[in-house]
């Protein structure tokens, strides 16, 4: 089955979305000049989400990835809310108090975060009551255990995901009178994502990651050549510290069970994620909700069955891993991008195309003929042999989008085939999952020039 080129790219855009800072924000002028983010599903639907906001109430922009697995429902959940537990552990307390006096009288909230979503990026409804309840309870006890001093980003980072975590596990075990709801606390609650997390906030970058997404700067060296730096750790067996870090948080005796097959429990690929509530809780827990739960999850095979060598638990956790890095003028670009473009391509081959990808489109000056008489048939060729040079090169409008044509259709020679591109885009939706992994992708633009001036 063939696809046609205008086919190829219907298929890579329809997810796209791009976000530009505007020049100046009111506050000061920002390090970051905007982003481009693309998703392309392999399993239907998607388990991917991603998000990205503008913190209104404290500086700084949040972007993230999240990876799901046993369904989409956890991954959906923390695309939503994460950023809202990350907003509230960063603002100062006389803030906190506004937005509780606020709720407590009946006033319009103050808006913590302004979201940039592509239409497709949707929000439960359902569940919203529950959710703002929830992180009410957040701040409330944010406000009750007020030590008059400012938090710090990497705490409230680590403080939000697993407060969120908490959050997660515990709606599921209190359940919900309205059986949607109740049904939907508990897939969020059994299903597991990842996360990789990066607040940028004039020079000062944080990445937070939980589980096996990568965040990756992208530097230009003096020569103009590009390099990958590593902002993030795979939390899974090819992490020596993490197998480990594990080790050392059950009994001797289960050291060989613990790792099988390089995975969790012999299950688990990541060993750090939100919700998989099947390797926190204790089996007695987990069978008193299951069958205290609505039908439809005693027919889920996943809930029903208990990991094997399951004696110690929680043999898993949402606590991310903080990395700072303090922004240089040589840092052009930040890519978050979940595992699916980690399998098909090297972080070194990801900072050479979006950098090339970027400096080349920011080559195109406009065509300058100062004080020269020029027909207008010549300036039409002049158009036409540019248009050509573009469209060969850049058939992308967007970072991300350019960078999935290379993930999925990249030859040997390191350049894009059409055929196999084609071939790779017309799987059906049951073999798709064979050759690829849903791929979810963000890159954002750094502006040199304000980070210089830091």
């Amino acid at each position: 089955f063939y696809l046609t080129p205008p086919q190829v790219n219907s298929i890579l855009k329809a997810n796209e979305y791009s976000f530009k800072v505007p020049e100046f924000d009111g506050k000061n002028v920002s390090s970051v000049l905007g982003f481009d983010s693309n998703q392309l599903p392999a399993n239907a639907p998607i388990e991917d989400r991603r998000s990205a906001a503008t913190c209104l109430q404290t500086r700084g922009m949040l972007l993230g990835v999240f990876d799901g697995h046993a369904g989409c429902a956890c991954a959906q959940a923390v695309s939503e809310r994460l950023f809202y537990y990350i907003a509230v552990s960063l603002l100062p307390h006389e803030t906190l108090l506004e937005i509780e006096n606020a709720v407590e009288s009946g006033r319009a909230l103050l808006p913590i975060l302004q979201w940039h979503k592509h239409p497709n990026d949707y929000f439960s409804k359902e569940a919203s009551k529950l959710y703002f309840n929830s992180l009410r309870t957040y701040w409330q006890e944010l406000i009750d255990l007020n030590s008059g001093e400012t938090t710090d980003v990497k705490e409230a980072l680590i403080n939000a995901f697993k407060r969120l975590d908490n959050d997660i596990s515990l709606e599921a075990q209190v359940g919900d009178p309205n059986s949607f709801l109740n049904y939907l606390v508990l897939q969020v609650a059994f299903s597991g994502a990842t996360a990789c997390v990066a607040h940028v906030d004039g020079v000062d970058l944080h990445i937070a990651n939980t589980g096996d997404s990568r965040a990756m700067l992208g530097v230009q060296e003096e020569d103009g050549s590009w390099s990958a730096l590593n902002l993030s750790y795979d939390h899974n067996a090819q992490n020596e510290h993490e197998v480990q870090r594990v080790k050392m948080e059950h009994p001797k005796s289960e050291e060989k069970s613990l790792v099988k097959q390089d995975r969790l429990l012999g299950l688990l690929m990541p060993f750090r994620a939100f919700g998989d509530v099947k390797f926190k809780w204790s089996i007695e827990l987990q069978k008193r909700v299951v069958e205290s739960g609505p039908d439809q999850l005693n027919d889920n095979e996943y809930t029903k069955f208990i990991p094997p060598n399951y004696h110690t638990p929680p043999y898993l956790t949402a606590e991310p891993e903080v990395i700072y890095h303090r922004l240089r003028p040589q840092d052009k670009f930040l890519v978050l991008a979940t595992d699916g473009l980690w399998e098909t391509m090297h972080r070194q081959d990801v900072a050479r195309i979006v950098g090339e990808y970027l400096t080349g489109v920011h080559h195109q000056q406009p065509i300058a003929v100062g004080g020269y008489k020029v027909t207008l048939g010549q300036m039409h060729g002049l158009l036409t042999e540019r248009r050509a040079r573009i469209n060969s090169v850049f058939e992308d409008q967007n970072a991300a989008t350019h960078l999935i044509r290379h993930a999925v259709g990249n030859n040997e020679f390191g350049s894009v085939d059409h055929e196999r591109l084609s071939k790779m885009l017309s799987l059906p939706e049951e073999l798709a999952r064979m050759y690829r992994d849903d791929m979810t992708i963000i890159v954002v633009q750094f502006n040199s020039h304000v980070i210089g001036a830091y």
